[in-house]
């Protein structure tokens, strides 16, 4: 990182202008700004189809873009991705095949050699400080299919961590893990983004309001303020989506008043149907 830049004046990690991305010559995303700063620890919300992987397809180089421009660190998406760590949703792997803990998080440093090198001292070294980040070294050699679907999330976040990124994009980071496990990985994601930082998609709003510091929502086109509050015209845009309206504690009430009572109205109407 640049040190000219202050904490007031931090630096732009990402930048995208006028982007448009989709497939077969559909656009999924339609002129998308946004710009993120070091250390943002922003949440995009929406629902299914509304392009949220579509766009980190984009900024990992697997999707090029139809129109519009991004910059990673100043650079191309084909330079510039190094720089990212990417958590998916699900990692598919089979339960019978006896990889550890440990040899998971090593692949995170497959792309950083070269063709037939061994793993480094670096590597190895690397990959146990990615483990001890996230409270997960003592599970090292451990089948990776022994553990719950919470410690295998701090497992794959472990090996995104090991590819040094400086930017760290989650997809869905909460899907799958129960609640109790939900609280270990806020925690660990607050602490990471001291040093990194994060960009994270989900549908679920009250996971969003547990971490993030800003929010925004995405349904083919942006609305991002800059702003932690979700304002009436993105709750517009996501109303008719699934999403999770608990606020997992967060002390304030995410969707308007009215809009709640018509939701207790529906599920009364609903209980009494089943009865």
């Amino acid at each position: 990182m640049s040190n000219h830049h202050t904490i007031d004046h931090p630096a732009e990690v990402i930048a995208i202008h006028h982007l448009w991305a989709g497939y077969n010559h559909e656009p999924v995303l339609e002129d998308i700004n946004l710009s993120v700063k070091e250390l943002d620890f922003i949440g995009l919300i929406g629902p299914n189809g509304s392009g949220k992987t579509t766009l980190f397809k984009v900024l990992l180089g697997l999707l090029p873009p139809m129109r519009g421009e991004v910059r990673i660190m100043g650079m191309t998406v084909r330079k510039g991705r190094r720089f990212i760590g990417y958590v998916p949703q699900f990692i598919e792997f089979d339960h019978a095949f006896p990889i550890s803990v440990g040899e998971v998080v090593l692949l995170g440093r497959l792309g950083k050699r070269r063709l037939f090198q061994g793993y480094t001292a670096k590597d190895r070294a690397l990959v146990a400080d990615a483990l001890r980040e996230v409270d997960m070294w003592d599970w090292r050699d451990r089948p990776i299919s022994e553990l719950s679907g919470g410690q295998r999330k701090r497992v794959y976040i472990a090996r995104a961590l090991a590819t040094e990124p400086q930017i760290l994009l989650l997809d869905e980071p909460l899907a799958g893990i129960d609640p109790h496990a939900e609280t270990h990985i806020y925690d660990l994601l607050k602490r990471l983004n001291q040093h990194l930082t994060i960009l994270l998609i989900s549908h679920d709003i009250g996971a969003i309001a547990a971490c993030v510091k800003t929010v925004g929502c995405l349904n083919r086109r942006l609305f991002y303020h800059g702003e932690k509050q979700i304002t009436p015209e993105m709750l517009e845009m996501v109303y008719q989506c699934p999403v999770d309206l608990i606020a997992h504690g967060v002390p304030h009430r995410v969707f308007p008043t009215h809009i709640m009572d018509e939701i207790d109205r529906n599920q009364e109407r609903s209980n009494n149907q089943g009865r």
